[in-house]
């Protein structure tokens, strides 16, 4: 069920960062399975880089196209005005490309990480079909002629509706 969509236009690179930077902004974030759509080249991993840096990953970010998941932890850190204290926050990071079956992900263990505390991000969510939570937003990725992306949110939950009300446009 979709709850909420909203269709935005990243004319450049700088246009992905300045969402993955207002997304990562909300505590809600924290808890929330996004799931990446688009084909080959269309900007996917860029957009989780930007994220993963907005919420505070330091060091080299790896596509996890080979390993299929790339763990991630940010420290616990208090909020710029001191009035929140903030958990580490663990983050998931995963990518299905080359997964031929579905059942891959259950000879995987992946229900364990779904089911942990902590975002988890997910490309190539399709070849793992039918296996997946609900994702709380689903991000579909178009690339344009001219370089740019259209880029189309999906809410399939409350906490996805709070996010794309929330933080975006």
């Amino acid at each position: 069920m979709i709850l909420e969509t909203r269709q935005q236009h990243w004319s450049d690179e700088a246009a992905c960062e300045a969402t993955a930077r207002a997304l990562a902004r909300h505590p809600g974030l924290r808890r929330a399975c996004i799931e990446l759509h688009g084909p080959l080249g269309a900007g996917k991993t860029t957009f989780a880089r930007h994220l993963l840096r907005s919420l505070g990953v330091t060091g080299r970010i790896k596509s996890p196209s080979y390993a299929i998941v790339e763990p991630h932890e940010v420290p616990a850190t208090t909020t710029a005005d001191n009035r929140d204290k903030l958990d580490k926050l663990d983050i998931w990071h995963f990518d299905f490309y080359r997964f031929g079956d579905p059942r891959e992900w259950e000879d995987a263990g992946f229900r364990d990480l779904f089911a942990s505390p902590g975002l988890k991000l997910v490309e190539w969510p399709e070849k793992a079909a039918g296996l997946l939570p609900v994702a709380d937003l689903v991000l579909s990725l178009s690339p344009q002629d001219d370089d740019s992306r259209t880029a189309h949110w999906q809410a399939g939950t409350p906490l996805g509706a709070t996010l794309l009300n929330e933080t975006l446009p």
